[in-house]
């Protein structure tokens, strides 16, 4: 995988419906510009991919979604120790659908590019979809 960004990213509260996994990689999609592959690991096995290969397909918004602003409440980013919203990488879920392909935009996920921290975080009180089609760019 040369010239692939691999990432490590710990949550601070597992991902919704990958409980109890905590330990990822974000990897690069070698060719598709701010798509990545969230895969957990076993971090008891020096970042091993764990045998299950469980894994969430996420797009990075600043590159597909320039539109797509969430607020994020001062809880949410006290809890990722964010200081700079710069450090801020706000990726959403992509899922294939029988349309094309959906992504969340009510739960996104947020990693500190500084710690690794990272979080899949729910919008409250605002008006963003949970399958939003992805449109052609």
């Amino acid at each position: 995988m040369s010239g692939i960004t691999r990432t490590p990213v710990r949550f601070v509260a597992p991902p919704f419906g990958l409980e109890p996994k905590v330990d990822f990689v974000l990897d690069e999609i070698e060719g598709a510009v701010g798509l990545f592959a969230l895969r957990a690991v076993d971090a008891a096995v020096d970042d091993a991919v764990d045998a299950a290969d469980v894994r969430l397909f996420v797009l990075d918004a600043s590159v597909h979604l320039t539109d797509y602003s969430p607020v994020i409440t001062d809880e949410q980013t006290a809890l990722l120790e964010l200081t700079d919203a710069d450090d801020a990488m706000l990726l959403v879920v992509a899922t294939p659908a029988s349309s094309g392909m959906t992504v969340n935009l009510l739960a996104p996920v947020v990693v500190n590019r500084v710690t690794g921290a990272g979080a899949q975080l729910i919008l409250e009180g605002q008006d963003w979809p949970l399958r939003a089609e992805l449109g052609p760019r």
